[in-house]
């Protein structure tokens, strides 16, 4: 069995490419069931982001060629079209990348704190999904904890430079002093709150939420301030935005090239910066083409991520430390279930159970029972029995290397030694 990484990122992709492989929220369930009932993977993870789409699989050979292919049918794209920009890593190498990706190593920004509660997400809607086994629930409870522990044991989420943050940077080198700027933001998620608090501590005052509902912008204008409004009403406020940040979980783009024109001309052409947070592009790619507009997509906020880097990368390696410990430990828990090993620990469990047997029948024979040597040669024969159907079925999963069946014998036999 294998454990696989397949995916494609902002390092390997564009967002046009990075945008054509994204999972929405309600595609996961069916994506993930769907690869599974491929027959060649037992248990997988999809995590999909604005930044990344990576399949993590436990799989019975690494036929990383057919996951590729299932890939790029669920999309209905070209196999080729996406084979280019894909990277794959397998068992050690898989899990240590993972627990990186968990811990914010591998983000646009180093060290951005999302990326944790996205896979936290990813793992949730897998295992709803019915896709998360004994490894995959292990493993999974492994990466969590290594994250954590980079997060307390180490700075590289001290003031951290998430891309919500990097956003609202990049406003204040274009406007300078954000206190007179009107800013529009589009969504209500993670990144959109994000968005919001920061601009509030920049000093924006006049802030506006548009989102597909409009309880949910109603609570985040509570816990930011501002004015809650419907996807609808998008058009009707542009022409106040000095700002417009999006990142809503739309398929197709919510702001077209045709409302921007005539939000400029309402403007005066007063500058206008678009930020596009989203994957798939929420802002039509045509928008930067007009005058007076200012247009940028995650892709581009990586050229201004620069503040604390040093910093960061200085943890960045203690934290692949932990990272090592964390990928030692998970590889001697899959050693554990070695059949051979486990054979042995269940013998002994199965002699213990008999040894308590003995016990017993001795303080019967004290009350005057039967003989000890009769107790004694029924706990042998005891033992024996108990013993012979669970060794063959061990020794039958060992040679098929299928560690979720050892996982579940050698939680029986600790079971069974706790009796």
């Amino acid at each position: 069995m294998s454990i696989l990484a397949i995916g494609i990122n902002h390092t390997t992709a564009t967002v046009d490419v990075r945008e054509k492989v994204a999972f929405q929220p309600e595609q996961l369930e069916h994506a993930l069931q769907s690869l599974v009932q491929q027959g060649r993977v037992s248990e997988s993870v999809i995590v999909s982001t604005c930044n990344r789409t990576e399949l993590y699989c436990h799989t019975k050979d690494a036929d990383i060629e057919h996951i590729l292919n299932w890939l790029a049918t669920f999309h209905a794209i070209p196999a080729e079209r996406i084979a280019q920009h894909i990277y794959q890593h397998e068992n050690e190498q898989a899990i240590s990348h993972l627990m990186a990706v968990a811990s914010g190593l591998d983000s646009l920004v180093l060290g951005e704190p999302q990326i944790f509660g996205q896979v936290k997400d990813a793992y949730e809607y897998a295992r709803k999904a019915g896709t998360v086994g004994t490894v995959f629930e292990r493993l999974f409870q492994s990466t969590f904890s290594a994250a954590k522990d980079v997060r307390t044991e180490t700075s590289v989420g001290q003031n951290a430079v998430s891309v919500a943050y990097s956003a609202v940077n990049l406003a204040k080198h274009i406007f300078g002093d954000l206190n007179q700027a009107e800013v529009l933001i589009v969504g209500a998620g993670e990144t959109a709150e994000l968005a919001a608090r920061h601009l509030r501590e920049q000093g924006v005052k006049k802030l506006n939420v548009a989102n597909r509902t409009i309880a949910r912008a109603q609570e985040l204008t509570d816990l930011v301030g501002g004015q809650a409004h419907t996807l609808d009403q998008i058009k009707a406020l542009l022409p106040k935005a000095d700002i417009v940040i999006s990142s809503t979980a739309s398929p197709v783009p919510v702001i077209g090239k045709g409302w921007v024109e005539t939000a400029i001309k309402a403007r005066r052409h007063r500058p206008m910066l678009f930020i596009d947070l989203a994957v798939p592009r929420d802002i039509e790619e045509e928008v930067g083409e007009l005058n007076d507009v200012y247009l940028y997509t995650v892709d581009d906020l990586q050229k201004i991520v620069s503040e604390n880097i040093q910093q960061r990368e200085e943890a960045a390696q203690e934290a692949r430390g932990i990272i090592e410990r964390h990928v030692v430990d998970f590889g001697k828990w899959l050693q554990s279930l070695n059949s051979v090993d486990l054979l042995r620990e269940y013998r002994a469990t199965g002699q213990s159970i008999a040894n308590k047997q003995k016990e017993r029948a001795l303080n019967a024979i004290a009350a005057g029972k039967d003989p000890e040597q009769v107790i004694q040669e029924l706990t042998q024969r005891l033992a024996n029995t108990l013993m012979h159907k669970p060794t063959t079925a061990i020794q039958q999963a060992g040679r098929e290397n299928d560690l979720n069946a050892l996982a579940a014998y050698q939680k029986l036999i600790h079971h069974e030694a706790d009796d």
